[in-house]
Parts: structure tokens; C-alpha cells; sequence
């Protein structure tokens, strides 16, 4: 797979940030973090050395094939560098490591904001405010906007499986039972995931909770649902559509992971997310020591 196909790129000594920026995410696959010299070291599987400014780095992303020693893990927690675990490009999220010094004023500001129930409930229209732009939502309550978004979900799929003359008789999905979904269902859930996955990374990354909603509730990660909806429209839905007609019957993890990645792309997926997370909860880049 090309470069140019990937959501994030193999790294090398040119696309590392220089020391004076703060670079908030660095994503690694097939190698070994290990310390050489008191200093973090990336061993590629074409045998490469390329020394990493962990400093300079919010969070590391390891994806699948990679490796690291227990020196390692201490260099980057006494470096404020966090850790997530994932799948390729992100496309699942499996796991964290947080710093027992990291900067929790963006954490702050999240709980914050859901304890109060107005000023909660404004970050629940704000984010509605995205997918009705037209629509007044002032004095809106939250089951009268969730009412909203339902009606808009059903008629956009009905409006993608016209679109692009695909059968549609409604979402469908069964825990472990992915196969006995149609093709449509099926890109949903896996395009889903991966949105999902992305999330999952951004928000631990920055220093936020996956945790607390302003929307969802009764789930284990009611944020990353709020945020996912921001995005689902072209990413997961269109997506869907657009590409059961191209999968002629059979489903191809390889083919849909690909549109993902160049529909992720596309957009600017991460730096869109970033944006949007500060724009509603507020906060700073990445972590810091303190707090």
C-alpha cells in the first residue's frame, strides 16, 4: 500500500517536527520502541534507526507489529509522551497508558461542563447545531433534538440507497453476528468502527474523556458517539451506500478499509477532530506535566 494511500504515513527522519513545534500525534507500526542512550529509538522492519523527539510528541499511536521495551514506557511517561494502542491507521482503538503527571485542565473543563445541565445542554445544541445549520434550536431540549436527528438519519438513508439505487430495509446489527447483515449493513458497522477508533485515539490523546456525553448516555463511551455523529454522514453513510454497489455482493475488508482511509484523508480527519473538540469543550493540545 502507497503512501498516499494510508490515513497516517510511515515515518522517517524528514516528517518528524522540528523541537520548536508540539507534534499531538506520531503513529508506528511493524517495529520496536526501545533506549539507546538515554533517548527513544524506532527500529523499522527494514532495519532503520530513527531517533524520536519525544519531547515534542503528545501521544504515540502503535499500531499492529510494533514492540516496546519497559525502559522504553519509562522514558516516554518521564517525558509527559503518552501511549495508545491500535489497530492499522487507527482504525480500532484497543487501549491507553496515561501519565501519572499528565495535564488534566482539558479533562477539567469536559466534567465541568456536563455537571452543569444548562451549560451542558448548550454543547448538546451546538453539536446539533452542525447537522441542522438552518434550523432554530434555542429553547430546544435534548429528546426534542434527538427526535430531530432520528428523522434526519432515516431519511438520509433512504436518500443514499435512492441515490445510488441500493436496496435499504433499515439498520440492522447483532453483536457477533456481523455476516448475517446485507452488504450495506455491513460497511456501516465496519466504517462505524473505524470513526469510532479515530476518536477513541483523538480524544485520550488531547486529554479528554471518552467517557462523559453531552448526548449519549448508557454506553461505555458516550463522547465518542457525540463526536461520531459529526461525521458519519460522509464517512460512514455515503461511504455505505457508495460502495455496495462497487462490492457486487461480497463484502471486501480490504476495499472498504481503503475508501475509509481516502475518505479520512480527504478531509483531514484528525486535524478536523482536533478543531472541533476545542471549539466545544475548549482546552489545550495534547498533555503537559502538572495538574
Amino acid at each position: 500500500m502507497s503512501n498516499g494511500q494510508r490515513l497516517l504515513l510511515k515515518v522517517t527522519r524528514e516528517s518528524l517536527p522540528q523541537v520548536k513545534d508540539k507534534y499531538p500525534f506520531l503513529y508506528l507500526e511493524r517495529g520496536r520502541l526501545e533506549v539507546d542512550d538515554s533517548s527513544v529509538k524506532w527500529l523499522d522492519a527494514d532495519g532503520h534507526v530513527i531517533p524520536l523527539p519525544i519531547a515534542t510528541i503528545a501521544t504515540l499511536l502503535l499500531g499492529p507489529g510494533t514492540s516496546v521495551t519497559h525502559e522504553a514506557i519509562k522514558t516516554l511517561v518521564a517525558a509527559n509522551c503518552s501511549v495508545s494502542w491500535v489497530g492499522e491507521d487507527c482504525l480500532l482503538f484497543y487501549a491507553a497508558g496515561f501519565l501519572a503527571t499528565a495535564d488534566t485542565r482539558n479533562l477539567k473543563q469536559q466534567i465541568s461542563l456536563a455537571a452543569d445541565d444548562a451549560r451542558a445542554l448548550d454543547v448538546a445544541r451546538q453539536l446539533y447545531a452542525r447537522r441542522f445549520p438552518d434550523a432554530d434550536l434555542a429553547g430546544k431540549r435534548l429528546p426534542a433534538m434527538m427526535g430531530m436527528e432520528g428523522q434526519r438519519v432515516r431519511s438520509l438513508y433512504q436518500q443514499k440507497a435512492e441515490q445510488y439505487q441500493v436496496g435499504w430495509k433499515g439498520r440492522q446489527y447483532v453483536p457477533g453476528k456481523f455476516e448475517l447483515a446485507d452488504i450495506t449493513n455491513q460497511v456501516l458497522t465496519a466504517s462505524n468502527a473505524a470513526l469510532y477508533g479515530i476518536l477513541c485515539s483523538v480524544i485520550h490523546s488531547l486529554g479528554y474523556s471518552p467517557h462523559i456525553g453531552f448526548i449519549h448516555s448508557g454506553s461505555p463511551l458516550p463522547f465518542v458517539y457525540d463526536m461520531a455523529d459529526l461525521y458519519k454522514e460522509h464517512l460512514c453513510i455515503d461511504l455505505a451506500f457508495a460502495t455496495t454497489r462497487e462490492l457486487a455482493g461480497r463484502y471486501n475488508k480490504q476495499l472498504v478499509s481503503a475508501r475509509f482511509r481516502e475518505r479520512a484523508l480527504e478531509m483531514d480527519l484528525m486535524a478536523k477532530i482536533t478543531s472541533d473538540l476545542q471549539t466545544l469543550i475548549g482546552g489545550k493540545h495534547g498533555r503537559r506535566t502538572g495538574q
